[in-house]
Formats: structure tokens, C-alpha cells, sequence
């Protein structure tokens, strides 16, 4: 008897692997940001959902970040912009790489993006996710170009012949802008990251020169008005997410058609937090069935 029920298990799951129902399947991902923290505000939530399941994240910075401070510059910068990117990575449960070229001076040079298709290559990554190509800051216009340029070629052999290529073009994936030409952002994929949000904002948090220095200078902020204690420090995170996306307390009704479409048994009232995604024209066009597949968390929330 013992050896029938091990049987009929055994052939259950090889139906279920032939039909590529295996929850268990490891999903890769790598998101690719202009700089260290890019990731982080963006698809932070995502990633911690992701990383929470089981799946592999990595974290990759284009730039070292070196220039992105008021005070703090050069390589300095970039030895702090790192080790606060490792801790983030760490509160995330991510990977997270920082490469060495030079922040606002990024350009779509061919060397580079030999090194993205090596690094896409390398994870064996499923998503790769990114800037869109319209923006203000043009290291993220030109991180968007060097991806959407490796996008084709991941899968290409005599291309960067020194790292096997993909068997299968992956998933490529923007994240969300507010920018609207010469087109707006479209949110084709909704991920609810309610549950996570205070792990995102830890995280948005180990970028300390960056939340609390770095970008309140920009906008005009005197440092003294940033709180000094870490509750405060998150309480004034949440408050620049809520500044940065209004429509994550009242979505506009693209996002609500898309909370609708991928989690129809959840009421719009109680969704605080949605990191949104555009799916990139090139690279894997996916069914609907194939995003809850690469996306499983949209299976688990009611």
C-alpha cells in the first residue's frame, strides 16, 4: 500500500512539472537601477515579496553613486553608497552589486552593456527590471536604453561569447514614473506590498545619505527639519512615498482596474501600498497566466 501512495505521488508531480504547475520552481530576478537606491524605492516592496517566497533577487546599481551628495563626493561617496546598499540589500533579503562608472555621466556605451547582458546572463534571470527611457535624470534614460538594448541579445551566442547565453529571453519590466512624454507610464502588472511596506522603508532607510541628506537638499529641505530618530526618519519615508505616488491612497482608475485584474477577491479600500510595472515591449511577451506564474504572489493574496 505504502508503495502505491509513493507511486501516485510521484506520478502527481510529474504531471504537475510537465504542465509547469510547480509552485516550488525557483523564479530570478534582477533590477537593474541607475544608482544605489533606485531599486530600492521602486520594486522594493516587490523584491521582499519575492525573497520572502523563496525566489532570488539581485540588485544591480549601474553607477557608483558618486556624485549624489551636497557635501560628499568621488570615491568616499561611493564607499558609504555601497555599504548602505549591502544593508539594504540585507534588510530586503536581496543581492545587491554596485558597479563602478561614474554617477551622472552614464552613456549607452557598448562596454557596458556587455557587462549588463554578462550580468543578466549570470543570474539566469527570468524578470529584469528597470527604468523606463523617458525620465528626468539622465543616468536612468541611458540604464533604460543599455537594458532595452540587451534585451534581444541575452539570448544571442556570438554576442559576449564569453558568458553562455539564456536559453529564453526573459521577462523585461518598468517601473512606475509620473512622466508623461512623449507616453505615460502604463501599469500592466499591480503587486500589493501592504505586508512589506515597513520592510521597504528599512530598507529605503540604510540609503541614509541619500533619504535624509542627498534628496530633502535637492528639494530645498533644511537638514534641520529631518527627524533624527529612526521612527521619525520613517514616518518622513512614508510621507515622501505618499508625495512621490498620491495614488497609492486613492488610485486613479488605471490602478484600480489593475488591482482588480490580478487580485479580484481584494477590496480596493483596504490596499494602502501597490508597486506598479509596465511590461517592456521587448524581450518575453507574456499571457496573463505566464505573469501569475513569474509573479506568484498574485495567487496568495485574498
Amino acid at each position: 500500500m505504502k508503495r502505491l501512495l509513493l507511486l501516485f505521488q510521484i506520478i502527481c508531480w510529474s504531471i504537475l512539472s510537465v504542465n509547469g504547475q510547480n509552485n516550488n520552481e525557483e523564479i530570478r530576478i534582477i533590477a537593474i537601477g541607475a544608482h544605489p537606491d533606485d531599486a530600492d524605492i521602486r520594486f522594493g516592496g516587490t523584491a521582499a515579496l519575492f525573497a520572502e517566497m523563496g525566489h532570488k533577487v539581485k540588485f544591480l546599481a549601474i553607477t557608483s553613486g558618486d556624485a549624489g551628495h551636497q557635501n560628499t563626493g568621488g570615491g568616499a561617496l561611493a564607499r558609504i553608497r555601497r555599504n548602505e546598499a549591502n544593508k539594504a540589500g540585507e534588510i530586503l533579503g536581496v543581492e545587491y552589486e554596485v558597479l563602478s562608472n561614474h554617477d551622472a555621466e552614464l552613456t549607452p556605451e557598448l562596454h557596458i552593456r556587455h557587462d549588463i547582458i554578462r550580468k543578466i546572463r549570470e543570474w539566469e534571470a527570468d524578470i529584469v527590471v528597470t527604468h523606463r527611457p523617458v525620465d528626468y535624470h539622465p543616468d536612468h534614460r541611458n540604464t533604460a536604453i543599455l537594458v532595452q538594448d540587451a534585451a534581444y541579445l541575452v539570448i544571442v551566442p556570438n554576442v559576449v561569447p564569453d558568458t553562455p547565453p539564456l536559453d529564453t529571453n526573459p521577462l523585461f519590466i518598468y517601473v512606475e514614473d509620473h512622466f508623461q512624454k512623449p507616453n505615460p507610464f502604463k501599469k500592466d502588472i499591480a503587486v500589493i506590498i501592504d505586508d512589506v511596506i515597513e520592510k521597504k522603508i528599512d530598507a529605503m532607510s540604510a540609503h541614509n545619505t541619500q533619504m535624509f541628506e542627498w534628496l530633502p537638499w535637492t528639494r530645498g529641505i533644511s537638514l534641520e527639519e529631518i527627524p533624527r530618530d529612526s521612527q521619525g526618519k520613517k514616518k518622513f519615508l512614508e510621507n515622501e512615498l505618499k508625495r512621490r505616488f498620491p495614488e497609492k491612497k486613492a488610485f486613479d482608475e488605471e490602478g484600480v482596474q489593475a488591482i482588480r485584474k490580478w487580485y479580484p477577491s481584494s477590496s480596493i479600500n483596504r490596499i494602502n501600498h501597490v508597486e506598479f510595472f509596465e511590461i517592456c515591449e521587448y524581450g518575453r511577451q507574456p499571457t496573463d497566466a505566464e505573469i501569475t506564474k513569474l509573479f506568484p504572489m498574485l495567487k496568495t493574496k485574498k
